[in-house]
């Protein structure tokens, strides 16, 4: 009886030490275009520490806004590097945590096979009637499509078609239920396995566009927080790049 009973106490070390000393729970803001890859890689990090993700998907800019008036985040993934380093000047985060979690890519796509093709000559002929694209003012992906059409001198020829997403999520609802023919969204939104999962598309060369340079940071109201320091340590885990470039983005 003792011996088992001294497996048993060994067996319950054992699962004490393997689990965090207290698990923790994160919020996160995250920029709508990260959705798919962030599911997994929360859903993944949740598996392997213990710790709680509490995911929140939006428009970096309104996240922005929401952080500034005291939204309850510990952690912020955005879609840009200019938000979390305003942040930082603003004295909201942790000196030191932000990094570039990944590079996205801007990708012109159609839910119709065949309909863009893989030069984006489609733009220029203007055989459709709407093209969607995410609000500039508030979507990093957004101002990425303005800078394309603007460079290929029919941004005011589009204007009058363009339809407008809050963010990149909606815009892509906005092509995918034919709402618009196409439009302009992230190539992680229509990217599986390696290569488009439907419909027809062009993808964008970076040198058409600033680059989408992605930023995570610490906010100061997640200092003490071991789920959102854990998590952030883990973005840069191997794991969790396999799973971003999975999506076509860069890292």
């Amino acid at each position: 009886m003792k011996h088992v009973i001294k497996n048993i106490l060994a067996t319950l070390a054992t699962l004490l030490l393997a689990a965090p000393a207290v698990a923790a729970e994160v919020n996160v803001a995250v920029a709508a275009n990260f959705t798919a890859p962030m599911k997994q890689i929360a859903a993944a990090f949740e598996k392997e520490s213990g710790h709680k993700v509490v995911l929140s998907y939006g428009a970096s800019g309104k996240f922005y806004a929401q952080i500034k008036n005291g939204a309850p985040f510990q952690l912020f993934l955005s879609a840009d590097d200019e938000k979390p380093a305003q942040l930082e000047k603003d004295a909201l985060t942790v000196p030191g945590s932000r990094f570039t979690y990944a590079i996205g890519s801007l990708v012109l796509w159609s839910a119709k096979a065949g309909f863009v093709d893989p030069k984006g000559d489609v733009l220029g002929k203007g055989n459709f009637g709407k093209i969607a694209l995410a609000n500039p003012k508030l979507a990093p992906y957004g101002s990425a499509a303005i800078e394309v059409l603007t460079k290929r001198g029919i941004v005011t020829t589009l204007t009058p078609k363009m339809v407008q997403g809050e963010n990149i999520s909606q815009t892509f609802q906005f092509v995918s239920s034919g709402n618009a023919e196409l439009g302009f969204v992230a190539l992680s939104q229509v990217m599986k396995d390696g290569k488009i999962s439907n419909g027809s598309a062009w993808i964008v060369p970076d040198v058409l566009h600033t680059p989408i340079r992605q930023d995570a940071v610490l906010l100061a109201t997640g200092k003490d927080n071991a789920a959102a320091r854990a998590l952030l340590t883990y973005l840069k885990s191997e794991t969790a790049k396999k799973i971003i470039r999975s999506y076509g983005y860069n890292i």
